[in-house]
């Protein structure tokens, strides 16, 4: 039998004292406002990733077998999304004490203010998120809560720690959002799908991240529905499977990745492709982290 945990790995590979990568499963799902179902996305992920080849063509090697990861149990959260926010905080701060790479899996996009400011608790300051995402979530308040899966940019520009918020991918905004973007352009920078496509985001970006420390959060549906049809609130348009590894791989060879989730997968029955090509994200994600140096080299 595989070994239920990310990538089935054996017990030597996906011990705690051996793994460098500490997954950890965040079913959380109380503020989502369209489709539902993305408490289920943790499990959905970890399922999916035992089928994920761990031979990366791009790095000629199985990388797993080199850094290792460590499948935590998934959080046992309440429904109020504030104190779940610090459960997870709580819990990303513990985690991280131990100096290994924290990935979590969400649930919905709230989970990252908590990963964040547990990132902050542990790590300090500063940091730079970096979200890959259709939406902006820069509103103050949604459906009467500013713990809102639409509010979880702003809540970690709430802490002046957070130096700045880099989006891309997004496509759906609302004035708020706008107006909040153009009065704080040294804290919070766009890149609408469409610079993204036109290869029109790459110099800025480079210059916004290098020698940053950086909070790496992936909401699927910043990528295409094509790529990933299973989210609550899919957008059209959305990044391709390349742009999206383009972004990362970016990313990690200018900036220091000292932490990183993927929320918004819904996981839907006849479309495990969803699930699959999330769990492979991921895993490239962890393994440009720990190969171009996001924690210590190997």
């Amino acid at each position: 039998m595989t070994p239920d945990n990310f990538l089935g790995l054996d017990a030597e590979i996906s011990s705690l004292e051996r793994a460098r990568v500490l997954v950890m499963p965040i079913p959380f799902e109380a503020t989502v406002s369209y489709g539902g179902g993305a408490a289920g996305g943790p499990a959905a992920i970890i399922s999916a990733s035992q089928q994920v080849e761990l031979y990366d063509r791009e790095f000629d090697e199985e990388l797993a077998l080199r850094y290792g990861v460590h499948t935590l149990p998934a959080l046992d959260l309440p429904d109020d999304p504030e104190t779940a926010v610090e459960v997870i905080r709580s819990a990303v701060a513990e985690a991280a004490r131990t100096g290994k790479l924290v990935v979590g899996l969400g649930g919905e996009h709230t989970v990252s203010v908590g990963v964040g400011r547990g990132l902050l608790d542990t790590l300090g300051a500063p940091l730079t998120v970096v979200q890959i995402d259709a939406h902006s979530d820069l509103r103050d308040e949604y459906d009467g809560t500013p713990y809102s899966h639409a509010c979880i940019a702003r809540r970690l520009l709430d802490n002046p720690a957070v130096e700045q918020v880099l989006q891309l991918g997004i496509r759906s905004v609302c004035p708020e959002e706008v107006a909040f973007v153009r009065s704080n352009p040294d804290r919070a920078c766009v890149w609408y799908a469409e610079a993204v496509h036109e290869d029109r985001w790459r110099d800025e970006f480079i210059a916004r991240v290098r020698g940053r420390r950086v909070f790496l959060t992936i909401d699927v549906d910043g990528l295409d529905p094509a790529v990933v049809p299973a989210t609550g609130t899919p957008e059209p348009d959305g990044l391709t499977w390349r742009e999206t590894l383009d972004i990362l791989r970016t990313l990690t060879q200018h900036a220091t990745i000292v932490g990183m989730d993927c929320v918004e997968l819904a996981p839907s029955p006849g479309l495990h492709m969803a699930d699959f090509a999330v769990a492979k994200l991921v895993y490239k994600a962890i393994s440009y982290t720990m190969m171009s140096g996001g924690m210590e080299k190997p």
